[in-house]
């Protein structure tokens, strides 16, 4: 049914868990998999009274950006060569997380995207918010969640 599937991922435990499970539901439904990494913007500095000076240039955080991209998305590529599931990966600079999930199933011409989920609910839910319900709400591309 599903034959390319968007994994975003930001190397934490719980995305790491995902990766793994979807490379494994990938094996199964004979699918590829595209890693995605959304990048952080360089943080636009504050100045005012107690405000503190961050000696990074936008070129340094560019580059250590990028890095941790390549890192948690060559992990991910490296674990589905070894269950011998067809992978490539993506990375762009977004501040916007989910809109550049989205942006990436449509690019890539995904017809799933496959997403682990905190499982945040009631107030924590509404406050901290979740790319994972924005793309949910927002994607036209079918969304499986995985806590």
């Amino acid at each position: 049914m599903f034959k390319h599937i968007l994994v975003p991922t930001d190397g934490s435990p719980l995305s790491e868990g995902a990766v793994s499970r979807a490379i494994s539901f990938a094996k199964d439904a004979g699918a590829r998999i595209t890693f995605f990494y959304a990048q952080p913007d360089f943080p636009m500095p504050i100045y005012g009274e107690g405000a503190l000076i961050d000696p990074t240039t936008p070129e340094q955080f560019s580059k250590s950006a990028e890095a941790e991209a390549r890192k948690i998305l060559n992990s991910a590529k490296s674990e589905a060569d070894a269950a011998g599931v067809s992978a490539d990966t993506d990375t762009v600079v977004n501040e916007v997380p989910y809109e550049a999930v989205i942006d990436a199933a449509d690019r890539h011409s995904c017809d799933l995207i496959f997403m682990a989920s905190h499982g945040r609910r009631g107030i924590a839910g509404l406050l901290l918010g979740s790319e994972t319900q924005k793309v949910l709400t927002h994607s036209k591309v079918p969304v499986l969640v995985y806590r």
